[in-house]
């Protein structure tokens, strides 16, 4: 495929801080310099640097030595989607929207960037679509705890979020044991159960709800009655914080008028501890782990992962692409079109294997399918 003529780039990290992310502004931009002779620059604050013209040239220096750091170098946003921007606020101190891509468009021209690479995940790749639509060169790259983003099997920074994770649970476990409490640990995830579901199994918690299964607070307090009285005597209970009871709604920590995503979830593993102190007579506790799986630097293979994507963005743009997001399926990276991505969620499918296995081994989603058969006399519990 003949090279496309490819003089000046663009970068940004849209959406949520993750680790990984300068990871990956190295590999683009250490790819793009010495393999392309490329110039680089970095737009700061996701996109309302494109909004407010902060726009500056990275040097070799600056993506030098960040690899293992967590954040991003550039800064990021959460709140700005050029297609639905806040531009004031009306008399009763709710927000004025604007449309502002056409701002952006013309700070893409000022600086005769050729393409973007836009690093986020699906709020981000949402909001890159208008770019798309208006003949801007846009590829993507997947980033996300949550592991969310449909087209890729996964997005760098998942893995960081997990071992985070795990390890929190793994300090609960020995907490849980000495004291026969029931733990209750809530981590993020928006819509998608992939960290608990993940972290859960990795750490043998006991039980691990999700927002693909609703529970149901009398099975979950007939398991703990089990484990407590007839089975180890405590027990460790991971919580996606999109979880929901049957029947029930999402627990909403509070709303932002001024996000294109103003949902802020937060709270349902108080909702489980209590509901399980009210039907037990368990003592429980509950942590909230938040904003702490987002942090910190790196592992191993979220550093592997993020240059790999960052080099193939580069690589797929040098030989023609437009408009597309790099991916992973099946352990082997490819390309598909970011249109066919955006505005989407990927959720883990009720045939997970991983579900699959953690049943098998006594782990309870918090539903009727989880009641496990009763451990054998000679057993010292499940």
């Amino acid at each position: 495929m003949a090279t496309a003529k490819i003089k000046r780039i663009g970068m940004l990290t849209g959406g949520g801080d993750c680790p990984g992310l300068n990871a990956v502004i190295r590999a683009v931009a250490k790819t793009a310099m010495l393999q392309y002779g490329i110039e680089v620059m970095g737009i700061e604050d996701g996109f309302l640097g494109l909004v407010e013209n902060r726009v500056r040239p990275l040097s070799f220096k600056d993506v030098s030595g960040i690899l293992t750091r967590g954040g991003t170098i550039l800064g990021s946003n959460n709140r700005c989607n050029p297609r639905r921007f806040a531009t004031g606020k009306n008399a009763d101190g709710s927000p004025i929207f604007s449309d502002v891509t056409a701002v952006c468009i013309e700070t893409i021209r000022t600086h005769a960037l050729d393409a973007l690479i836009v690093i986020g995940g699906d709020g981000t790749m949402a909001a890159a679509t208008a770019f798309v639509h208006a003949g801007i060169n846009i590829i993507g790259i997947p980033k996300t705890i949550d592991n969310d983003l449909v087209g890729t099997e996964i997005s760098f920074g998942f893995l960081t979020a997990v071992a985070t994770a795990t390890e929190a649970l793994d300090r609960l476990h020995s907490t849980a044991d000495s004291h026969h409490r029931v733990m209750v640990c809530e981590v993020m995830g928006r819509n998608a159960g992939w960290i608990a579901l993940t972290a859960g199994v990795a750490s043998g918690s006991d039980m691990i709800l999700i927002p693909e299964i609703p529970f149901d607070e009398e099975e979950i307090a007939g398991y703990i009655n089990r484990r407590m009285d007839g089975g180890p005597g405590f027990a460790i209970v991971v919580v996606a914080e999109g979880a929901t009871p049957a029947g029930g709604q999402q627990v909403v920590a509070r709303i932002d008028p001024t996000s294109p995503d103003p949902i802020r979830l937060g709270g349902i593993g108080q909702h489980v501890a209590d509901s399980i102190a009210a039907r037990t007579t368990a003592d429980v506790r509950t942590t909230v782990l938040g904003h702490i799986v987002r942090g910190g630097t790196p592992t191993a293979p979220d550093r592997i992962l993020a240059t790999n994507f960052g080099y193939h963005a580069i690589r797929i743009l040098m030989e023609g692409a437009r408009g597309r997001l790099v991916i992973r399926q099946n352990n082997m990276f490819g390309d598909i079109e970011l249109l066919q991505s955006a505005g989407q969620q990927r959720r883990v499918p009720f045939d997970s294997a991983l579900i699959a296995a953690a049943r098998a081994i006594g782990t309870s989603f918090g539903d009727a399918a989880s009641t496990p058969l009763s451990p054998s006399a000679h057993s010292s519990g499940y």
